[in-house]
Order: C-alpha cells, then sequence, then structure tokens
C-alpha cells in the first residue's frame, strides 16, 4: 500500500521538477563560480578575462541541446545503441593514444584536438558508454549473474581492456569511477555478493598495486597523509586549497573576491573549483553545493526504484548506475579539495571547467529524466506511446 501511494503522489506530475530545477541550479552556479575563478588565469594567458566563461557557456549550450535532443528518444532506443557506443568509446581511447590523433597535455594523452571547439576527452563519454553497456549486459545476462564463467568473466574481461587504455593515457581518475560504475552495476543487477566481495579484494590489492608503481601517485598519498610538509613542493595544491577553505570561514569573503585563485591555487577553476566556492561563500555555500548533489542523487536511486518496480532493469540499472556515477566523483573531488582523499584529477561533475565531462553530465541527467518521465507515464496508464 505504501508503494502504490508514493507512486500515485510521484506521478501527479509529468516531470520531476525538482530534479531538473536542481541539475539547473548546479550547472547556473558552476557557470558564475567557473567565471569568478578563472578570471586571474584568463587575463594572464589568454588577455582576456572572459575567455572561460565563453568556453564554460559554450559547452554548457551544447550539452543542453545534446540533452534535449537524447530526452526525446526513447530509452529502449540507447538499450539497442548500448553495445555499439561502447565500441565506438573503445575506438576513442584507443585513437587517443596514437600521436597523430591525440593531445599530450600536463603528462598524460588524454585528448584528441577539435579545432575552435576545443579537445574532446573519450573517457568521459565512456562514462555514459560503460553504464549503457553494463545495464544492458546485466539484463541479457540475468540468469548467469550466479555463474563466474558465463556472467562474469565476459564482462571482467571487457573492464580489464577498457581500464588499460585508461591507464595508458594514463588517467587513473576515469579508471577508478568507471570499474566502480561497472561492478556497481553488475552488483545491483544480482552478481553473487561472494563474487562481489572476493572482487572489491582483489580492485583494493590492484589499486594499491597501481599506487606503488607510480612515484607521483605515492607522492599524492604522502600529501594526503601530511599537506603541511612541502607545502610548496608535493603539498603545494592541497595545502592552498585548505588555506581557501579557511579563509572562507562560515559566509564566505564574497563573490570574487577570492585570493587563492590568483594564481596560488592551480586548477582553481577545474578540479579545485569546491575550494573556491569554500573561499568565497564559505561553509553555507559548500553546504549548499553537497546538499544539492545529496538531492539529486537520491533522486537518481529513487528513479531506478520506481523502474525496477515496473520491470523495467534496463532502465533502473541506467538511473542507479548514473547516481553511483555523480555520487561517486563528487565525494572523490570534494574529498580531495578538503584533504579527506588523495589528490587526484577528477572534476566536480555539472560544475567544474570542463568541455567533454559537462557535456557528458548533461547526456547522463537527459537520459535520468527521460526514465523518469517513462516511468510517471506509465504509472499514469499512458503505456501506449511512451516514446513520445
Amino acid at each position: 500500500m505504501f508503494h502504490n501511494a508514493a507512486l500515485k503522489r510521484t506521478a501527479l506530475s509529468p516531470h520531476d521538477w525538482w530534479l531538473l530545477w536542481t541539475c539547473l541550479a548546479l550547472l547556473s552556479l558552476g557557470l558564475v563560480m567557473v567565471y569568478s575563478a578563472s578570471v586571474a588565469v584568463a587575463e594572464t594567458f589568454n588577455q582576456n578575462h572572459n575567455y572561460y566563461l565563453i568556453r564554460h557557456g559554450m559547452y554548457l549550450t551544447i550539452g543542453l541541446a545534446g540533452g534535449y535532443v537524447m530526452f526525446q528518444l526513447p530509452s529502449d532506443l540507447w538499450q539497442k545503441l548500448a553495445p555499439p557506443l561502447f565500441i565506438l568509446g573503445v575506438v576513442l581511447l584507443a585513437l587517443v593514444l596514437l600521436p597523430v590523433f591525440g593531445h599530450e597535455a600536463k603528462g598524460g594523452q588524454r585528448w584528441i584536438p577539435l579545432g575552435a571547439l576545443g579537445k574532446l576527452q573519450p573517457s568521459e563519454f565512456m562514462k555514459v558508454f560503460a553504464i549503457l553497456y553494463a545495464a544492458d549486459y546485466t539484463v541479457r545476462k540475468a540468469a548467469h549473474m550466479d555463474d563466474i564463467r558465463k556472467g562474469f568473466l565476459p564482462m571482467f574481461a571487457v573492464m580489464v581492456a577498457v581500464g588499460t587504455l585508461l591507464l595508458m593515457e594514463p588517467d587513473f581518475g576515469a579508471f577508478v569511477v568507471i570499474i566502480t560504475v561497472a561492478l556497481a552495476v553488475l552488483f545491483l543487477g544480482g552478481l553473487n555478493w561472494r563474487l562481489f566481495v572476493a572482487l572489491m579484494g582483489l580492485l583494493i590489492v590492484a589499486f594499491v598495486a597501481l599506487i606503488r608503481v607510480a612515484p607521483y601517485r605515492m607522492a599524492r598519498v604522502a600529501s594526503f597523509w601530511n599537506p603541511w610538509d612541502q607545502p610548496l613542493r608535493e603539498d603545494y595544491q592541497l595545502s592552498h586549497s585548505l588555506i581557501a577553505f579557511g579563509r572562507g570561514e562560515l559566509t564566505g569573503v564574497g563573490l570574487g573576491s577570492s585570493v587563492e585563485k590568483l594564481h596560488y591555487l592551480p586548477e582553481a577553476h577545474n578540479d579545485f573549483l569546491l575550494a573556491v566556492i569554500g573561499e568565497e561563500l564559505g561553509l553555507i555555500g559548500v553546504a549548499a553545493v553537497i546538499g544539492l548533489f545529496a538531492w539529486m542523487v537520491w533522486r537518481a536511486f529513487s528513479i531506478g526504484w520506481q523502474a525496477a518496480l515496473m520491470q523495467r532493469n534496463f532502465q533502473a540499472l541506467t538511473a542507479q548506475g548514473i547516481a553511483v556515477w555523480l555520487g561517486v566523483q563528487g565525494i572523490i573531488n570534494m574529498g580531495v579539495n578538503m584533504g579527506v582523499l588523495p589528490t587526484k584529477g577528477l572534476t566536480l561533475p555539472l560544475m567544474s571547467y570542463g568541455g567533454s565531462a559537462l557535456i557528458a553530465n548533461c547526456l547522463a541527467l537527459a537520459l535520468l529524466l527521460r526514465i523518469d518521465y517513462e516511468n510517471r507515464r506509465l504509472m499514469r496508464g499512458k503505456a501506449k506511446g511512451i516514446g513520445r
């Protein structure tokens, strides 16, 4: 009875307006804060203080337009396209490693130049493709989820191939997110819990090994344990992030008044945008961002739960996969900014500067809203025409 009542209440509106406005609030605040955090860098390197604002606005426009188109298409279509899209993602990950296609910067080769449009980062779109593929695979293999040979090993082999390509770039952050999301979708889809626990243990061992074999990763872990040990070297970025939060206190120093963004805090408009929010908007601003993210992730899980109640298993796993992706990446970015987790190059979803990441986020949210829209049509008894 409780479930039926909850479904009826949710079905009163054709759209989840609270979720939509939450997403738009995060996107809008991200645009404002990217502009604020990038002014000094833009004036120094591009002689135009609006440079990053214009480009971020362009990416946001592309993302919203792409999301609108994606929302118009039925979710069943994306289930059919999941395998070819995943193959496309693997091809792009391979192409980016070739000197003729890939662009090297900041010690990694993760981008494909697109001229005036900037650079394409395949690993960001691979996060969406991996969710679709894992959801489709789990639905197709539902009867074999307890069979390690038929249910798990094929997916494991695919993820090893994708992980290898990501580590060759190297993009350890995307590797962690994609593997985590894929395993979460498999577990939510019925993967044997004993196998899941064993895999998590193996993954922890693998992550530790990957950190130990790379000196720069070991340096980041050491910086995380003691951020004030070498504040002018390995600990520089984290120490200035913590200084930014300290300066912000409860209400912040005021929008646009950050000192740390004036070439003290590297990547202030990108990976460390939350630190600038903490400095300019204070604890209240950071708490608002965390609250908006928490609500968005909770609604994504709820949409997946509603789809599962109606036996829409692909849609349920896709919605929950999106929730895991945005939640895990958001927690990692926030934890890095606050010194709770070792420094890792992952953007804050929906907010940080970056074309591929922002567009991929918009596409994922459009798909989430589409799944919710279809749920509501079914709950209102409009099963026919769900594709419109």
